[in-house]
This record gives C-alpha cells, structure tokens and sequence, in this order.
C-alpha cells in the first residue's frame, strides 16, 4: 500500500497539469449535470415491512387516483377578540380563500370548506381549511406554494390572522451564516497551524473541488435514484469536514519531509505513501460506517448513507492525487516565511566554519520538546488518573441518555415566529393538540359479510380506546366499497409519547376486530408512520452495530498488527457517542441551553439519531485513531519502545490531529444555524461527539491506555499475524525501498526525546 501510494504521489507531483486538469473536468461534468437536471423528487419515508407502509400501500391499490402521501396545507383563521369565525364578514373572507386555493395551481387535489366540515373550533374564534395536493411536498412548484402564501391575503387585510401550516411549505433547509463561519475559522486553524497562506488554502480548496463535485453529482442524480435534499446536506457536512482533514494530514506530512531535507518530488511521493496510508484506511472505516445505514433498510437512510460515502470517496482521492499535484505548483511557498529564511540561513552556515556549524548542531539539539510532546510524557507519569478521569468524565455527559425519548419533529418543534409553528399552536388551541398529528385507519372489509357494519364496529372501537379524542365517520375509497378510512384524533400532541401508546392501543384491538368482523384494521398516517420508522430503528440499532463495529475492528487489525488496539478503539468510541447523545437530550430534550442554539420547544430526539450518529460518528472517530496510532505504530515498527512510541506519536502527530478536530467542530457547528431541526440536531451531535471524541478519548484515554498496556499493545498471535494482508501502512517496506533517511540528526534527536520518556516512567 504505501508503496503504490509513494509511486503515485510522485506521479502527480511530476504530471500536475494533467491530474489538475483531470479533476477540473470532473468538476465541469458534475456541474452541468447538476445544473441540467430536474429539481430532488422528494423527501418522504418508504419504511418496507412496516404497518404504516403496508396501509398507504392497500390505498394506492384500492384507489390509484389518490395520493395518501401527497403534500398537505392547513389554512388556519383566528377572528380578533369579540368576533366570531362563523360572523358573516369572517365566514365570507374564508370562503373566497377556499375558492383561491382551488383556483390557485393544477397540483391541488381537495379543498375542504371549514364549514362544510365542521373545522370551527367550539368557542368559534378559530378555523382552518385543510389542502390537499396531487404531489408530494418537494415535487410542489414555486408557483403553488407561492398561491398557498397569498392565500388569505384579503382575510388578513380584513383583521383576521391567518397563518400555514403543514407539509406543503416545506422547502430545502438554510444553513445560515454560521455555515460559513465554520467554514472561516478552519481557515484560521490551518493559518495558525502551517503559518503560510498558501498551505492553508490548499486543503480549503481540495475540500471545496471535492465538496462540489460531490454535491453536483447527488443532484444530477437526485431524480434518477430518488435523492432527497437532506441528501446533499449531510453530504457537504461530512464533505468539508473529511476533505479538509485529509488534505491536511498529506500537506502536514508533505512540510516535515521537506524539513528533513528531501526534495519536493520524494517529498510529496513519501507523504502519500505514509500520511496518505492512513488516509486511504481512515476514509474506509467512514465508507464502511455510511455504507452500513443500509443494514436499517429504510430506502431514504440508505441512500443519505451512500451518497455521503461517495463524498468520502472522492475526499480520498483528491487526497492522495489532487494534493501533491498541487504541491507541485505550490513550490517552496507550502512552507512558511520563517522556515525559507531558516532554511537559507542554514545554508549560509553550511558553508561557514565547521565550530559554526557545530554550535548550529548544539543549539538545535537543545530544541524544546513540543506541547504534544509533553502532554504524552504527562500522560505517561499519570496514566490511571488520566484514564479514570477522562472515563468519569464521559460517563457524566452520557448520564441524560439514560432518559432519551424518540420520534419526529413535527411543526411544534419549529421558532415561535415562524408561520407554521403560529399555525400549530392556533390549532392546538382551538381544536386540541392532537388535531395536529391525525392518525388514518385503514379498514380492509374485503373478507368481510358486511363492509359498512365492519367499518362502524371498528369506529366505535376505536372511540373508546383511551387517549382517542375523535374519530370521524367511515369513508369509503372504492367502487366496490370494501376499504374505508377513518380519521382519529389524539389527546396529546402528535410527538407525544401518550400519541404512541394511542397508536399501539389501537393496534392491539385488530385481531379482535378481525376475528369478530372480518376486517383488517391498518393504522397509518405521518405519526403512525413516524412512530414505526422509531421501532424499526431501535430495532436495527444492535445489527446495525454490531455490522459496522465488527468490519471496523478487522480492518484496524489489518492496519495495527494488534488486538488490543482495535478494541481499545472500539470502545473509546462507544463511549464518546453516548456522551454525545447525552449532550443531545440535554440540550433538545431537557432544553439545556437551548437559547444558545436557538432550540424554541425541547422534545423527543429525532428517532434517526441514534443510529445515525453512531454510523457518521465511528466513521470519523477512527480517523483520529489512524492518524494518531499510525504515527505510534511506525515508531514501534522502527524500534522505539512502547512509551517512545506514544511521545513519537504525539510530538509529530498532536498538533495536526488537534486543528483537525477544531476544523472538524466548526464545520458541523456551522450548520447549528439551520431552520430545520434536524440537520441542526445532527450538526450539534456531531460537533459536540467529535470533542469528546478527539480531545478526551484521543488525546487522553488512548495514550494513557497504550501506556498501561506497554508491549502488549502491539501483540498478535503468529498464526494471525500471517492469515492478515500486510498492507504496510507505516511505510517500513517503503523504508528499507528507499533507504536511510537523509539526516541522521533526526534519529538521533527522536531516541534522546525516547530517553527522557523512559526516564519519566522509571520514575512512576
């Protein structure tokens, strides 16, 4: 592997204009795609195997006209205090904007008159008028939407309030400004860091080229595979944050070879075939992690899942062919202006006297330790205390996890100021909470005597089951008047866990009804259905664990030569991800802070969290864990002793894993700003996992277990030791290819920096 790697960082070095120009046309070809193709078909949930699916799936085949899953609007009307929806003037103004929505786009399917109906409220100040369209709400036009916003415009210059509600506004969410300032402060992290413009620029650039191609090649699918937009949102989150930190591992590694003394040909040859090593396998351990969301076998999670991956993919590639074509062109500005000055000055002095030269040798030799290195040999003094807090610490954020509550964010969850969070509270004001989260039950009475007896047994039922506020009057769909529907109204808001034990009441009447009337009861609608994709995730949760857990330890066995040390990986990451879905409850769920990331109405977490963290979250913990322990393993590979390994590890490897994760937290904290709840849920998870991932479980918990463990850290048994490929990721076959390395000054400082480690530990 690092072999191959080394022979095509080279080759990209020497033909950059062709590998430059090879990735400029793909961005061309991604791009004219995208701006071709037709807008994302839409957002909606297909869960197989499900009772909410199987129910929407008997109304497409009973009635092929309808669409159960279309887009929906309510229109919703308060009269001003003193008056009455049912005064003539009011009733007048709703009854024109009931004529307006008809008469307003081709897609609309039904208009219900709120008089004809019965949707006055009973004190008489409120009224809604329910839409119902043709197509789902991300197949809208602009021009229906834009009918259903002037909609009640006369009713509101009249003194009426009237505010919208529903799914059929629903549009592509706004990441905001704070997008972007994540963006600008990984700018400033790879400033500080590599002190030179345009070594800062390059991974910012490479991101951004790999991002775009990314994103323009999921829309020029979308219509095609059924992408949806959330696709393209969680495909430029994992994007820009994956893309900047393996640009910056190869360009980090690029300079400490240029350092070294090698030209910037071998240079870039010898930073991809060791950096960019652990680039390739950081990026399969995501690949695998994103790739596994198919296991929960929900259609839309598995393709968020893959087309993330791709993005991965790309963010590789570019990595280890884009990068050093663009040293290439960098020249010696990749390294900072003190450095070239340095580096001249060292050539002066190279052709100065000889005591000159020594005293250059001395005062280099006395170069103070780094703060990666003395955190490790810090680290090494007090491993158990280090480890004991760095695990209670953990264990203390995870605490509110105990107390997660799943489902779906409805509009409830939405700002105060927004018109359908004002539609929401209107309607759970005047008609219920409930009102705003129906349930749909599906009564099949094909294999019943009596379909309209058999309808009205199930209604009566239903009535009485507890929590049940309503249920309207059997409707039948068909000519052959054997399904029918019925609308059911909870007590309790839609995202309530009290609606879901309504839900399973209901359910658990069925065989009941079937056994005495002959027909199947189905319950469906969007809460049934949210309440059902929750169970099936809860249920794939360990599957889907155990998959990606399992494929991840072998591949960090193949790229460790250990057992310990993958498992030790494992579970670092376990416990970083329920410290962070601790930190989710408190903040969405228990409302903790939640002024600070702008979250109005606490709530169940979204039901898709859990697994979903724990796919994107493995995914980039195990970056950290191959940059970091790569660096160690090469220096054991080489000779050092354990404890060397780990100060090894961390003098060249704390600095640039550190500003990888800050740049990693500003990219996932960027879309905290969004409107919709749930990319800025995912956002705050992501963020606040990577820090107890990078800086607690990475920085602290690994080495002071690597320390603990000493040389059986790195033990495999020989039988295994020769069923495993050897994939060379810390470039000892690369080594010995290439020969010594050119200073031996090096080695020489590196075993002095050993010594004081071994010294410390002597001393514990």
């Amino acid at each position: 592997m690092a072999t191959f790697l080394y022979k095509l960082g080279r080759f990209a070095f020497r033909r950059r204009r062709f590998v430059a120009l090879i990735w400029v046309a793909l961005l061309a070809v991604a791009g004219v795609g995208a701006a071709t193709a037709s807008p994302p078909a839409n957002d909606n949930f297909s869960i197989p195997g499900t009772e909410a699916q199987k129910a929407f799936d008997l109304l497409e085949q009973r009635s092929p006209g309808g669409n159960p899953q279309g887009a929906t609007a309510r229109v919703v009307f308060h009269a001003p205090d003193g008056e009455k929806m049912t005064d003539k003037a009011n009733k007048a103004a709703v009854e024109k904007t009931v004529r307006e929505l008809k008469s307003g786009s081709d897609e609309v399917a039904q208009v219900l008159d709120p008089y004809k109906t019965g949707a006055v409220s009973k004190n008489g100040d409120t009224a809604y008028i329910l839409t119902s369209y043709k197509v789902s709400a991300m197949e809208l036009h602009d021009k229906t939407r834009d009918a259903l916003k002037e909609a009640g415009q006369e009713a509101r210059d009249s003194g009426l309030t009237v505010e919208i509600g529903g799914d059929a506004l629903e549009q592509m969410p706004e990441t905001g400004a704070t997008e972007v300032i994540g963006i600008a402060i990984s700018a400033v992290v790879l400033l500080i860091t590599f002190g030179s413009l345009v070594a800062a620029g390059l991974p910012l650039l490479t991101a951004i080229i790999g991002v775009g191609i990314g994103i323009s090649s999921i829309t020029a699918l979308a219509t095609t595979l059924g992408l949806s937009s959330t696709t393209s949102t969680l495909a430029m989150m994992i994007g820009l944050a994956v893309g900047i930190d393996y640009a910056l591992f190869i360009v980090s590694r690029y300079r400490a070879e240029l350092a070294e003394g090698q030209e910037r040909e071998e240079a870039a040859g010898r930073a991809v075939g060791t950096a960019g090593s652990a680039v390739v396998f950081a990026g399969l351990t995501v690949v695998i992690a994103l790739a596994g969301l198919a296991v929960v076998n929900i259609p839309m999670l598995s393709k968020m899942g893959f087309a993330a991956a791709g993005t991965v993919v790309i963010a590789v590639l570019i990595a280890i062919s884009l990068i050093p074509a663009l040293l290439g062109f960098a020249g010696n500005k990749v390294v900072s202006r003190k450095v070239r000055k340095a580096a001249k000055a060292a050539k002066a002095a190279e052709q100065g006297a000889e005591g000159q030269a020594g005293q250059a040798g001395q005062a280099q030799g006395e170069e103070k330790p780094n703060a990666g290195t003395r955190w490790s040999r810090f680290v090494l003094r007090r491993p158990v205390v280090v480890l004991l807090v760095g695990v209670l610490g953990l264990g203390a954020a995870a605490l509110p996890a105990a107390s997660l509550e799943l489902g779906l964010p409805d509009d409830g969850s939405q700002p105060t100021d927004t018109t359908k969070r004002k539609a929401y509270d209107l309607i759970s004001d005047g008609f219920g909470p409930g009102m705003n989260g129906p349930l749909m039950v599906i009564v099949d009475a094909k294999g019943s005597d009596d379909p309209k007896g058999a309808a009205e047994q199930v209604r009566k039922t239903i009535h009485d089951v507890d929590g049940v506020a309503a249920v309207s009057k059997p409707q039948f769909i068909n000519k052959d008047g054997d399904t029918a529907t019925l609308t059911v109204i909870s007590k309790y808001k839609p995202s309530s866990v009290d609606t879901e034990d309504v839900v399973h009441h209901i359910r658990d009447k069925a065989a009941s009804l079937k056994a005495g009337t002959g027909a199947e009861v189905l319950v469906t609608g969007q809460t049934a259905m949210n309440i059902d994709i929750s169970q099936k995730l809860n249920d794939a949760l360990l599957p889907y664990l155990g998959l990606v857990v399992g494929l991840a330890f072998l591949l960090l066995m193949v790229v460790f030569r250990s057992l310990l040390v993958p498992l030790k990986a494992a579970l670092g990451f376990l416990l970083s991800v329920v410290a962070a879905l601790g930190a989710v409850v408190a903040v969405f769920q228990w409302g903790w802070g939640g002024s600070l990331f702008n979250v109005e109405e606490p709530g169940p977490i979204m039901s898709m969290m859990p697994i979903f963290m724990i796919g994107v979250v493995f995914g980039l913990a195990m970056d950290y864990e191959v940059f970091l322990v790569t660096r160690m393993r090469e220096a054991y590979v080489h000779g050092e002793r354990p404890g060397q390994a780990v100060v090894t590890g961390f003098k060249h490897g704390a600095r640039v894993v550190t500003a990888a994760a800050v740049i990693m937290i500003s990219v996932f904290a960027g879309f905290i700003g969004s409107s919709e709840s749930m990319v800025k849920m995912i956002g705050f998870g992501l963020a606040i996992a990577v820090f107890f991932d990078a800086f607690i479980v990475r920085m602290a918990i690994v080495p002071a277990v690597l320390a603990l463990l000493g040389k059986s850290a790195w033990w495999l048994p020989r039988w295994l030791d020769k069923v495993l490929p050897n994939v060379d990721v810390e470039g000892e076959g690369l080594r010995k290819q290439l020969g010594p390395d050119p200073e031996a000054g090096r080695d020489e400082r590196d075993a002095r920096d050993a010594r004081d480690s071994d010294a410390d530990l002597t001393r514990v």
